[in-house]
């Protein structure tokens, strides 16, 4: 069975639910047989590469006033889930971040590197946004140094791969994120507790159509 989450990796709610998601996950009596594949998608795709700005700062821009309140009330929720949170971090574009999870995703290590880069963000407000942090979190999650380095000179390198899971999140409509599809038909958004998740992967498991059976795609749980 094959979990797919759309998220971005200065995304809040995708660093949370994605930890309520493997912890749903572990206790899934058939968690082995499930591969999970994280999908590209940028919060920001404008963003100009060299636009690197206080997270607080961003927020209050877009949302006004109540904009660094809204992460302070993210912090207090990461750590009811016992995940490390910093609201003095910085926020810049992903998309150099998201081709190398293509590059790492061609090696089975796509998992490591999105927990570097979520770590690296969000527990120790280190920035992600620059090539040579990139590489850095690259060669920790286990890709090789001149491999990592290629892509991140090649602005083309898996582009196409990266535009293409945000074409396919248009058009599964998820609008938002972290999105999850499970099993093609199961969809859920947004910060659901680790209980929803659990149910969710019950469900899929049991209600698998036979081999062969054409699966429709996006259906949400309930429909």
């Amino acid at each position: 069975m094959r979990v797919e989450i759309w998220g971005d990796v200065v995304c809040p709610w995708c660093y949370i639910g994605t930890a309520r998601f493997e912890k749903a996950l572990t206790g899934f009596v058939h968690r082995d047989q499930v591969e999970v594949i994280h999908r590209s998608f940028e919060l920001d795709p404008a963003r100009d590469k060299t636009h690197v700005e206080p997270v607080h700062k961003m927020l209050a821009d877009k949302f006004g006033p109540q904009g660094p309140g809204m992460d302070r009330q993210a912090a207090t929720t990461a750590a009811g889930e016992g995940l490390a949170y910093r609201t003095d971090r910085q926020v810049g574009s992903t998309l150099d971040a998201h081709r190398l999870l293509h590059l790492a995703k061609a090696h089975g290590l796509q998992h490591q590197l999105l927990n570097l880069l979520f770590e690296a963000n969000f527990a120790h407000a280190r920035t992600i946004f620059t090539p040579d942090a990139l590489l850095g979190l690259a060669l920790a999650a286990g890709l090789d140094a001149d491999e990592a380095r290629r892509v991140l000179d090649d602005p083309d390198a898996y582009l196409n791969a990266v535009r293409a899971d945000e074409r396919e999140a248009a058009r599964l409509g998820a609008t938002g994120v972290p999105f999850f599809l499970i099993d093609h038909r199961y969809a859920l958004s947004g910060g659901r507790p680790a209980e929803a998740f659990a149910q969710a992967l019950h469900t899929a498991w049991t209600q698998r159509p036979p081999t062969g059976t054409a699966r429709p795609r996006g259906r949400r749980p309930g429909q």
